[in-house]
C-alpha cells in the first residue's frame, strides 16, 4: 500500500502502522474507537477518535466504532446518540455499522465455557471485600480463593446456574486461573463474568451475567479483525491479560495493543464521574453546558471540528504523560475562526447615542466586507440619527492612552462617520443615559481635513437592530489543576464564580437576524461567537461567547 499522500508530523504509531504495511504484516489496517456510552465524550476522546480514524484515513483502512457495554447500570441509549454524533461532527465515518460489544456476547459465553472446561477459569463466591483481602497489593503476592480448585463439572454447573439467574447480584464471579502471585495486579485471577440482573438496552432481558471490560475487549478486536487496538497509557499494565486471553482462546485473529499519552488539559476535568457530578448537582446546566470539557459542550460553545482536529495534531503522540495548557486549544479556534468567521457589531452594553446634526428620517445604507481577507460578500448596514455604542466607549475622566469618545473628543465609527462627544445626558441618579453628538459629513471613508482621530468603535442602529442575550463564558473553573487543592478540598471548590455572565438588552447589527444555529461570528472588538443551538430563537437570540479575541490568562 501507498504512503498517505499528506506527509503528516511523523510519531510512534504512524511509524509502527507504516513498517507493518511495507513488511507485508497486515495488507490493511483496522482499527477501532471503543467508547463506553456512560457519559458523553470530553476533548480527551478527541485525541483518540482523530487517531484512531486519522490513522485509518491516512492509510486507506477502516476504523470501526464500537460501543463497549458490558455494564448496563450506567448506559443508555441518549449517550449512544450523542457518541455518534460527535464523531460523526469531527468529520470522521466509522466502516460499516456500528457495533456493540454486545454483539459477541453469545460468542463470549462460549468461550467462558471454554476456558472453564480447559480448567482456566472458575466460579469464585468470596466478597467483594474477601476478594480484596485474597488478592493481595504491589508488595505481597494474593492467595488463592478457597472455591479456585472447584471440579470442572461443579464450575460448569454454578455458571450455568449464574447465567439462569438462579443467584443475586454480586454472589458470585467467573474469574480467570492465572496467578495470585503474578507482579502485575491484573493476571491475579481477574474476573471475567458478574451477576447483574439489568436490562440492557441492546439485547434486553437476554442476559444476567455480564463480561468484564477486560475479557470483553481483547476478544472483540479479535472477532473484528482489528490489527492495531489503540489505547491510552493507562492500559498498559493490562496488555499482558489482553494477550493472555488471546492466547488461550481461538480466537480467528491476534492483534496487538499499542498505548499512547491520554490528553490531559489544564483548567478542565475529564473524568466521566465528576463531569456526571457536575450535570447532577447543577453546577452546569447539562452535559453540553458550554463550560464544559464534553465534546458537545465545545460545539454549542462555537469551536470547529477543524480547530478541535488541529489541537489533537499539533499537541502530538507520545508515550510521555504530561500537561497541555488550555491556550494550545484556544489558539487553535482562535487561528480558525479569524481565518473564517464572518465579522459582525453587537454593542453588549448599550448607551444610545443621538446624531444632532443628523437629518430626521434620514437613513443611509452602509456598506461593509463580511469578512476583511475573504471574498464572501458584504452585509448592509443602516446608518441613522440614532445609534448605539458600548457604554465602555465613553468616558468622562478616562485612564491614560483611552482612544474612544470623552467629553469633546472624537471617534470614528466603524465603517461610516466621525463623531463628537458634545453632551453627556444623565438620570435623577447622575448616571448617563444618552450622548448627543455631532457627525462629520465629509468623513465617509476618509479621514477629516486638518485632524488625526484615532479612536475607531463599533455601533449599531438604534432602530433595525436586534435585541439579544449574549453569554460571556469564560473557564469553568479557575486553578489549572482543579483536582489540586488544600487538604480537605475537591475540585468544585475550584469552580470560577465568574465562568458565566449573561447580558441582555444587547443590541446586534440588522444582518445577524438572518443567523442560524451554530453560526459563528467575530463581533468586532469584543470576540468570537456562536448562535446558541439550544436556546436561541428566530424572535429572542442568543449568543455564546466561544473564545476572547486575545488571551487574557496568559501570564
Amino acid at each position: 500500500m501507498n504512503k498517505p499522500d499528506a506527509t503528516p508530523p511523523s510519531h510512534f504509531l504512524r511509524q509502527i502502522v507504516q513498517a507493518d504495511l511495507d513488511s507485508g504484516k497486515h495488507s490493511n489496517i483496522v482499527t477501532r474507537f471503543p467508547p463506553e456510552p456512560n457519559g458523553y465524550l470530553h476533548i480527551g476522546h478527541a485525541k483518540s477518535i482523530c487517531l484512531n480514524f486519522g490513522l485509518a484515513r491516512e492509510f486507506g483502512g477502516v476504523c470501526h466504532l464500537r460501543f463497549d457495554d458490558t455494564n448496563p447500570a450506567k448506559e443508555e441509549q441518549e449517550y449512544i446518540d450523542a457518541i455518534k454524533t460527535d464523531v460523526e461532527w469531527l468529520g470522521f465515518q466509522w466502516g460499516g455499522d456500528v457495533r456493540y460489544a454486545s454483539d459477541y456476547f453469545d460468542q463470549l459465553h462460549a468461550w467462558a465455557i471454554e476456558l472453564i472446561k480447559a480448567g482456566k477459569a472458575y466460579v469464585c463466591e468470596l466478597t467483594p471485600e474477601q476478594a480484596r483481602e485474597y488478592r493481595g497489593n504491589l508488595t505481597e503476592p494474593g492467595k488463592n480463593s478457597p472455591f479456585r480448585e472447584r471440579s470442572v463439572e461443579e464450575n460448569l454447573d454454578q455458571f450455568q446456574r449464574m447465567t439462569a439467574g438462579e443467584f443475586a447480584d454480586g454472589a458470585k464471579v467467573l474469574r480467570a486461573k492465572i496467578d495470585m502471585a503474578a507482579p502485575n495486579m491484573n493476571l491475579r485471577d481477574p474476573i471475567l463474568y458478574r451477576i447483574r440482573h439489568a436490562h440492557h438496552h441492546q439485547t434486553g432481558d437476554k442476559w444476567c451475567v455480564y463480561p468484564s471490560y477486560d475479557f470483553t475487549h481483547g476478544q472483540s478486536d479479535a472477532i473484528e479483525g482489528i490489527t492495531h487496538s489503540i489505547c491510552t497509557l493507562e492500559f498498559e499494565d493490562h496488555r499482558p491479560l489482553y494477550e493472555w486471553f488471546l492466547d488461550n482462546l481461538p480466537v480467528p485473529a491476534h492483534p496487538r495493543q499499542y498505548e499512547f499519552a491520554r490528553l490531559n488539559l489544564n483548567y478542565t476535568v475529564t473524568s466521566k464521574r465528576k463531569l456526571k457530578q457536575l450535570v447532577d448537582e447543577k453546577h452546569v446546566d447539562g452535559w453540553d453546558d458550554p463550560r464544559m470539557s464534553t465534546l458537545s459542550a465545545f460545539r454549542r460553545r462555537g469551536y470547529t471540528p477543524a480547530a478541535i482536529r488541529e489541537f489533537c495534531e499539533r499537541i502530538g503522540v507520545t508515550r510521555s504523560d504530561g500537561v497541555v495548557d488550555m491556550g494550545v486549544l484556544e489558539f487553535c479556534i482562535r487561528d480558525d475562526l479569524d481565518a473564517n468567521a464572518p465579522r459582525a457589531m453587537c454593542v453588549l452594553k448599550p448607551l444610545k447615542v443621538t446624531i444632532t446634526n443628523y437629518p430626521e428620517g434620514q437613513t443611509e445604507e452602509l456598506r461593509l466586507p463580511r469578512h476583511p481577507k475573504q471574498d464572501i460578500g458584504e452585509r448592509v448596514l443602516p446608518f441613522e440619527r440614532e445609534i448605539y455604542i458600548d457604554r465602555e466607549d465613553y468616558m468622562v475622566d478616562p485612564p491614560k492612552g483611552y482612544k474612544r469618545l470623552v467629553p469633546g473628543g472624537e471617534v470614528r465609527l466603524r465603517g461610516s462617520y466621525v463623531i463628537r462627544a458634545d453632551e453627556a445626558v444623565t438620570d435623577a441618579d447622575g448616571n448617563i443615559v444618552e450622548l448627543l453628538c455631532t457627525y462629520d459629513p465629509d468623513t465617509l471613508g476618509k479621514n477629516p481635513e486638518g485632524r488625526k482621530v484615532k479612536g475607531v468603535i463599533h455601533w449599531v442602529p438604534a432602530s433595525s437592530s436586534i435585541e439579544c442575550e449574549v453569554r460571556l463564558y469564560d473557564r469553568l473553573f479557575n486553578a489549572a489543576n482543579p483536582d489540586k487543592g488544600e487538604e480537605g478540598t475537591t475540585f468544585l471548590d475550584n469552580i470560577n464564580p465568574d465562568s458565566l455572565q449573561v447580558l441582555t438588552g444587547c443590541r446586534a447589527e440588522p444582518s445577524l437576524a438572518d443567523a442560524t444555529l451554530d453560526d459563528r461570528f467575530q463581533f468586532e472588538r469584543e470576540g468570537y461567537f456562536c448562535v446558541d443551538s439550544r436556546d436561541s430563537r428566530p424572535d429572542a437570540m442568543v449568543f455564546n461567547r466561544t473564545v476572547t479575541l486575545r488571551d487574557s490568562w496568559g501570564g
